[in-house]
């Protein structure tokens, strides 16, 4: 590559969040769900989505300019298939999360990026004078938007996961910190003989009742409220902490993996479900996601030695890594 193109794809690169922001606010106002009906005037999307017309406009044609919309005659605007992934309907719809990462107080942390690369803390806390997990307790209608990034995520990273472990064995499985049971549901109903214990903080799993009754558990799953650094309930033979440990920094994950250590049954397999870091200049995409770790909530994301260090700290040994897309399946059982 010349030094001019090279040049060329770093400014692309750099100006990567003006196209993030946009697609964040597309996805906010609903364009891709009025567009799934058929292809319409920015002047109609306009008065759907309550929008200035002429500035509404400027914002679909720059995205029909990178392939997310179409712009067609007389100002008509339809979705391509990059496009189609911002339907809130879509299976695999991006939606939520272009959503949340657009969000004012989301932005803010990034933006004090600096601050954690010069001095190791919190980005987040920087910005806003608390962690990014009682601002969204002290801002509900964050944590709304929040769950719902996270669900979207659940349909196929279950599948994948189911697909490459086995979790028939278990007579009890415990999602620890599994928000409002996505992903537990996924689990049980893929195994009819098992029960569930869904546990989090008691403002997520108070949540979770509509969807567990939906999908027909609520005679196999129970929910629980607590704390997961103080302890989780007793029993189950199986613990599945998906997307946990990375929130969180080596002393407070070796925390929750004690108190899971004290709770699981003799025999039992510890699940985690993370992204296991790529050796050098490979996985760009969990090694960006360590950025937002950093940034935002103050974890890590970690390589496989890293893990195995963790769990020999709280009592596990570590098994067996199986990928799953774009997660990595952990297992680990007590030492």
């Amino acid at each position: 590559m010349d030094e001019k193109a090279a040049a060329a794809d770093l400014m692309q690169m750099v100006n990567g969040y003006q196209l993030s922001q946009a697609i964040c606010v597309a996805a906010t106002l609903g364009i891709a769900d009025h567009l799934s009906k058929g292809a319409c005037s920015s002047d109609e999307l306009a008065a759907l989505v309550d929008a200035h017309p002429q500035s509404l406009y400027r914002l679909l044609r720059a995205l029909a300019a990178v392939g997310v919309l179409h712009e067609g005659g007389a100002r008509q605007f339809s979705l391509t298939p990059l496009g189609q992934g911002l339907r809130s309907d879509a299976e695999h719809s991006v939606a939520p999360w272009a959503r949340m990462v657009g969000r004012a107080y989301y932005r803010d942390a990034w933006g004090e990026l600096l601050h954690s690369v010069r001095t190791g803390e919190n980005a987040f806390a920087h910005a806003h004078g608390t962690g990014v997990w009682q601002y969204r307790i002290d801002h509900p209608e964050e944590s709304v938007i929040f769950d719902r990034a996270m669900s979207s995520f659940v349909p196929a990273l279950a599948a994948a996961v189911l697909a490459a472990y086995d979790f028939s064995g278990f007579e009890l499985v415990m999602d620890v910190g599994g928000g409002q049971g996505a992903l537990l549901a996924a689990i049980l109903a893929h195994n009819q003989s098992q029960r569930g214990i869904l546990f989090d903080q008691p403002q997520v799993v108070e949540r979770a009742g509509p969807l567990l009754r939906s999908a027909s558990l609520a005679d196999r799953c129970t929910s629980v409220g607590g704390d997961f650094f103080v302890a989780v309930p007793e029993g189950a033979d199986a613990h599945v902490l998906k997307w946990i440990l990375h929130d969180w920094d080596d002393e407070r994950s070796i925390a929750i993996l004690k108190s899971c250590r004290r709770a699981i049954r003799p025999g039992g397999k510890l699940v985690v479900l993370e992204a296991v870091l790529a050796p050098p200049n490979e996985g760009a995409r969990a090694k960006f996601a360590d950025l937002n770790m950093l940034a935002v909530p103050g974890g890590q994301e970690r390589t496989e030695d890293e893990f195995a260090r963790l769990f020999q700290a709280a009592g596990f040994s570590l098994a067996r890594v199986m990928p799953a897309g774009r997660i990595d399946v952990i297992e680990a059982r007590p030492a």
